[in-house]
């Protein structure tokens, strides 16, 4: 039929094939949650349908409000919000809950599209450059002030976005040394403090052979090494002050990071138990799984809140290597076809919400499955579309069909 050109039928096959497998993963570890999740479902299609008939203009046009209520609905969090496992990032209506986080990186999403595709917008401008940042950093520091740590490193996928229309990759590398920097720091870290006074001569020292590098060999003029300076630096007094800020830290958030350095057995009765018996669940599966529903640690219930971050550990036990194998090459081709449609569109506004989409998309899944294999930190971040949640599948939901709708509008525009 002719209304079905520009639909992207391979995008839109995996969306739906990664939810129907993600509601019988569900189903598997609770019955009960499988049946609120296949309802979640049919309500996330219902509002895409909604979202495909509607003006494809819509978005741009409301993407201020969208953004401005994205971030007051993290703001009331403070208020209005209800503490759920240490964290008082959800609203509470009856036997239901909303985190409002996820809806926010739509706002943000639509929010820089809208600025990126603006004729006076240059990253080259300092004006502009403050005012994406200033974008990101709104609802990122509200985010912060809760605390989630987890949902304030997704804001970064952002930056891969700005990245594609120009932003200097050298802001990646500097965000890569500062935060491994504070992790290396954190290990090295001995009573007497000596190793932390190597480390920090070590950077500084590292430092100096750079910056006589470029002005003896380089003749690089001194006042434009001055913010490499200040790198250098501010990395040498981080790596000096980390153990105070990491103290600062609740007793939870501590031990899940030195769970990376000393293990999970430390921490096994404590927050190194999900993760034990996560990696436990997912080495049982073998090449093949144990069959659905077949699970011993899975149905014996031994990980806590496994239907939503530990969800994997399933997929892992269940349907073994070549199953886990398979969904993550899903993942992946989904990801990478998101990306290759945004570099097609012929609108800015809809390239920049792409890559957006797929940035936040590629951030959730890494974090996730480093977590669900003790590659990093538990920071409660849900897989996208197959972790247990209403909140998570329909705000991930709603960006994948804002997305495809202007795609579809954009293969069909005469522009």
């Amino acid at each position: 039929m002719k209304w079905t050109e520009g639909i992207d039928k391979i995008g839109l096959g995996l969306y739906f094939l990664l939810c129907v497998f993600a509601i019988a993963n569900i189903y598997s570890v609770d019955e009960g949650l499988g049946k609120k999740q296949l309802l979640f479902f049919g309500i996330s299609i219902f509002i895409g349908i909604i979202i495909f008939f509607s003006r494809s203009k819509f978005f741009e046009n409301m993407s201020g409000i969208i953004y401005i209520g994205g971030v007051l609905m993290l703001a009331g969090l403070h208020v209005f919000g209800t503490e759920i496992l240490g964290q008082k990032n959800w609203y509470k209506f009856g036997s239901f809950t909303m985190q409002p986080v996820e809806f926010s990186k739509i706002g943000v999403a639509l929010m820089l599209a809208n600025y990126v595709s603006g004729a006076e917008f240059n990253l080259s401008n300092r004006k502009s450059l403050i005012t994406v940042l200033g974008i990101i950093a709104i609802p990122a520091v509200v985010v912060l002030s809760i605390p989630d740590v987890g949902s304030l490193l997704v804001f970064t996928a952002f930056f891969i976005a700005l990245y594609r229309e120009g932003l200097s990759g050298q802001l990646f590398f500097i965000g890569t040394l500062f935060a491994s920097v504070f992790l290396i720091a954190n290990y090295l870290n001995d009573p007497l403090g000596w190793s932390l006074w190597y480390f920090t001569v070590f950077i500084i020292f590292i430092g100096l052979l750079w910056f006589l590098f470029n002005a003896a060999f380089l003749r690089k003029n001194i006042y434009n090494l001055l913010p490499g300076v200040a790198v250098i630096l501010g990395l040498a007094a981080l790596s000096f002050i980390s153990p105070i800020i990491f103290e600062k830290l609740p007793k939870h958030q501590q031990e899940r990071v030195e769970v990376l350095y000393k293990g999970e057995r430390e921490f096994r009765d404590t927050s190194g138990y999900n993760l034990l018996y996560s990696k436990t669940a997912i080495g049982s599966g073998g090449l093949t799984g144990k069959g659905y529903r077949e699970g011993s640690v899975t149905q014996g219930k031994f990980v806590p809140e496994q239907e939503t971050d530990y969800i994997f550990c399933t997929v892992g036990e269940e349907w073994g290597f070549l199953g886990s194998t398979i969904l993550v090459l899903f993942y992946l081709i989904y990801i990478g076809r998101i990306y290759y449609l945004s570099e097609q569109q012929k609108s800015v506004f809809n390239r920049v919400f792409g890559y957006c989409f797929a940035s936040i998309l590629f951030m959730h899944f890494s974090i996730n499955l480093g977590m669900v294999m003790g590659l990093f930190p538990t920071v409660g971040i849900p897989l996208p579309y197959f972790s247990y949640g209403g909140s998570s599948l329909l705000a991930f939901s709603i960006l994948t069909f804002i997305f495809f709708k202007l795609n579809y509008a954009d293969k069909n525009s005469l522009v």
